[in-house]
């Protein structure tokens, strides 16, 4: 008999353990930690010197402190009881990440922006037709070019990625929405000024692996203003 739970990983009380009470209350801390989770940052690198009880962070590549060193990036580091507990996620779990004020998923080898899914047709094997919408807004544009965190998932089939300049752009006197290889994919010269906006319709493309919307800066580099982005894609599902 396992001693952890499949999914959850939360420990089971064994027969004629004792101290019961201590791995029930661990399967309730975690369950408190892991049911509509929240997480403070996935950007802070730097283990906070006084967290309060049962904040938790999605520790990010590089993370530094005597505990946090220790642990995985892309783990949720958890702060109960005067101690940090590491969780590593599953495919599938979502958090909400209170300074950005938005979701994200974990994917496997790592977490993304959580879109909008809404099923259009599902079959009784449960194979499925889904559109998905992924949305954020980039701020602070700096240098030549912008890797956004606006990720096309993989095995999605893409017909537009839409924008609106949401804060006057500076230093460049237009800019290229689209993928590395292909800056112009998704539309090239758009505009700078604010409320500038531009619906980039493809033929619907598939992508094979998860893929990054890159921003490219005409006539100089960005130096700053915001750009509004959204992904508007289908993606199937094969059945269960």
């Amino acid at each position: 008999m396992s001693q952890t739970t499949p999914n959850l990983d939360l420990p089971l009380v064994m027969p004629a353990q004792a101290q019961k009470h201590v791995t029930v209350n661990e399967s309730l801390l975690r369950l408190d930690a892991l049911v509509q989770p929240q997480a403070q940052s996935r950007s802070l690198a730097v283990q906070p010197g006084a967290p309060e009880d049962g904040q938790c962070w999605i520790l990010p590549t590089g993370a530094s402190g005597d505990d946090w060193a220790a642990m995985a990036a892309g783990a949720l580091a958890i702060y109960r009881d005067g101690f940090w507990s590491e969780l590593n996620p599953r495919p599938g779990w979502r958090v909400r990440l209170l300074d950005e004020a938005r979701d994200v998923v974990f994917d496997g080898p790592s977490w993304r922006l959580a879109g909008a899914d809404t099923v259009l047709a599902e079959s009784p094997g449960g194979a499925r037709t889904r559109t998905i919408l992924i949305a954020d807004i980039v701020t602070g544009l700096t240098g030549a070019s912008i890797v956004t965190a606006v990720t096309i998932p993989t095995r999605s089939i893409v017909f537009c990625v839409s924008l609106r300049t949401t804060e006057a752009i500076t230093g460049a006197t237009s800019f290229d929405c689209g993928i590395a290889g292909e800056t112009s994919k998704f539309g090239g010269s758009l505009g700078v000024s604010a409320g500038a906006s531009n619906l980039g319709v493809i033929g619907p493309t598939a992508f094979y692996s998860d893929t990054d919307i890159v921003l490219t800066a005409n006539g100089g580099a960005f130096t700053g203003g915001a750009v509004s982005l959204a992904i508007h894609a289908w993606m199937p599902e094969a059945p269960d």
